[in-house]
């Protein structure tokens, strides 16, 4: 696909900024993009970032970076989105990986960024309120316990009508951008299922949020190949890492707000991203 160009803005007197990507949700359907994906992440001193609109599938091979990915790049807030944390690239053809955080050592750099210098919160309450008053729409967030994973069916398919115009629209060559990737380009097949976590906080709150990371998307899809098609199998297996396996960690969630519902829903948070980090005992076992 060809490289996605941003015209017309200028970039005088713009520092680009470094952010450590913690969030990529699932993508969603956007008439000017075909889809874009949620892109969040922390700056070095641990504030949030929001980056969106972003088209991730569209951009080139070597600009689709990862999870835990250090990128530079320079933001502006977007007006359209009153959330704080909100921005969106200056220019996505900037958004290259300079450098990749991994897990060695119990995974110790990403806990040093996103544990220890970004702010864990424990309540909810803290957070709905704090979303009440556009205070904060993202957060690191530690459930006391889990206590479920639950899915419910949903739409197989995306909304007809609004797929039509989509693609109606992706006929409609743009005079200032790079217009190869119309040619090639395939929406994202529509998760149907939502995937739910039942959780208690310090407070002894009873929640449940739904998951909206990427990543249980492609474990679903990678479930539901290796079942052959059967999608009580995909689903069980999914739930047994998400519940079982992640369960045994020191799971976090990366919790974002709802532009919809950011300061109207009684919570309107949603996780938008898992963090299965070891135990810090577990890394200690290892150490010489």
């Amino acid at each position: 696909m060809g490289q996605v160009l941003n015209r017309g803005i200028s970039n005088a007197g713009m520092d680009k900024e470094r952010i450590l990507i913690a969030v990529k949700t699932y993508p969603t359907l956007s008439e000017k993009y075909g889809e874009t994906v949620c892109t969040a992440g922390v700056r070095p001193d641990g504030s949030w970032v929001r980056m969106y609109p972003v088209p991730f599938r569209r951009l080139d091979q070597k600009q689709q970076y990862k999870k835990f990915d250090w990128l530079e790049c320079r933001l502006i807030r977007n007006k359209a989105d009153p959330r704080p944390e909100s921005f969106r690239p200056a220019d996505v053809n900037e958004l290259q990986a300079i450098s990749h955080i991994d897990t060695t050592d119990g995974w110790s750099e990403r806990r040093a960024i996103l544990l220890k210098t970004t702010r864990v919160y424990t309540r909810l309450d803290d957070l709905i309120s704090g979303a009440k008053a556009n205070t904060i729409s993202l957060a690191v967030f530690k459930p006391k316990s889990v206590m479920d994973f639950t899915w419910e069916e949903d739409d197989r398919d995306w909304d007809a009508e609004r797929l039509r115009q989509i693609r109606e629209k992706m006929k409609q060559n743009d005079l200032f951008e790079d217009n190869s990737w119309r040619e090639t380009f395939k929406v994202i097949p529509k998760l149907p299922y939502n995937f739910s976590y039942k959780f208690t906080d310090e407070a002894g709150r009873n929640s449940k949020m739904q998951i909206l990371d990427w990543e249980i998307g492609a474990l679903y899809w990678n479930c539901l190949k290796s079942c052959a098609g059967d999608e009580d199998c995909a689903v069980a297996k999914v739930r047994q890492k998400y519940l079982d396996v992640f369960r045994k960690t020191d799971l976090h969630f990366f919790l974002g707000t709802t532009q919809q519902w950011h300061s109207v829903a009684p919570n309107p948070w949603v996780i938008v991203g898992v963090f299965p980090i070891p135990h810090e005992r577990q890394r200690r076992l290892f150490e010489p």
